[in-house]
């Protein structure tokens, strides 16, 4: 397929906890029933494989692009449903730190091939009063670059959860040439309810692009649960589908006349002017 073609995304939401085989199962089922409804990228949430206390994700990381069981998992699903996918947030290893890990979004294509690595920039270091207290800067660490991949559609930005709120990385990504940004969460409930459809529908507008989101959802252990929410904007910043809590996927297809059409209508990016 080329590069421009309308093409159908899926948004796959879950809750995650500890046991990597049971999220990986439930991911492997509603993304089989994506791809007979038609969906050519399938897209999973951040931490889609575990989450949960740091000792026990040591014990599951591995090195990218070469991976280990969990990526060769993914990119067989990938070659068997013949879809591209989007695996949120990737537990990955860095060889010289024994102590951390980056967060990292892998883009697999339809062959299951490594196109795209994303490291998490922005980490979520939140103190909230009555709501998360969270230090992920402590076991993580940070990306330093933008990443844009080429799917059927055209170009991908790829970000991650707390990016979310840093307006000019997806700029950086539009001025790349992305039409649309994938953003795999799991916001916290707390913030979700206030800020997430604001913010997502916020980042469509302000670049003219479609925002796929895929979201974790509900308890995950004592302290921690997700909004869920998953959803998929358009670049007028509609919602064209959302799953609004459970387990579940929803389909919308992205089509990059759409963003030409609303880009040439409303002229915003080419009238940004230069300031001090």
């Amino acid at each position: 397929m080329s590069s421009d073609t309308p093409t159908k995304v899926a948004v796959v939401q879950h809750n995650a906890g500890v046991d990597v085989e049971a999220n990986l199962s439930t991911l492997t089922l509603l993304s089989r029933q994506a791809a007979a409804e038609g969906a050519q990228l399938i897209t999973w949430a951040e931490a889609f494989a575990y989450l949960g206390r740091h000792e026990g994700k040591q014990e599951i990381l591995e090195a990218l692009p070469e991976g280990g069981p969990i990526l060769r998992r993914c990119q067989e699903l990938a070659q068997q449903l013949n879809c591209a996918l989007l695996l949120g947030g990737f537990h990955e290893a860095i060889p010289e730190d024994t102590q951390r890990c980056y967060n990292t979004s892998v883009y697999l294509d339809e062959t299951g091939a490594v196109k795209a690595l994303y490291r998490k920039i922005h980490l979520f270091d939140v103190n909230i009063v009555d709501g998360p207290q969270l230090q992920e800067s402590r076991q993580t660490a940070a990306g330093d670059r933008s990443v844009i991949t080429e799917a059927a559609f055209g170009t991908l930005g790829l970000t991650i959860c707390y990016d979310l709120r840093f307006p000019a990385l997806y700029q950086a990504l539009t001025d790349q040439g992305a039409i649309a940004h994938s953003v795999p969460s799991a916001f916290t409930a707390t913030t979700g309810d206030a800020h997430w459809h604001a913010l997502l529908r916020a980042r469509a507008i302000e670049n003219q692009s479609y925002v796929i989101a895929p979201a974790q959802h509900g308890q995950h252990s004592a302290n921690r649960s997700s909004y869920g929410h998953s959803v998929i904007i358009d670049p007028w910043g509609r919602v064209l589908a959302e799953v609004d809590d459970g387990d579940g996927y929803a389909i919308a297809t992205i089509d990059p006349a759409a963003v030409t059409q609303v880009r040439e209508q409303l002229p915003s990016l080419k009238n940004r002017q230069p300031f001090s």
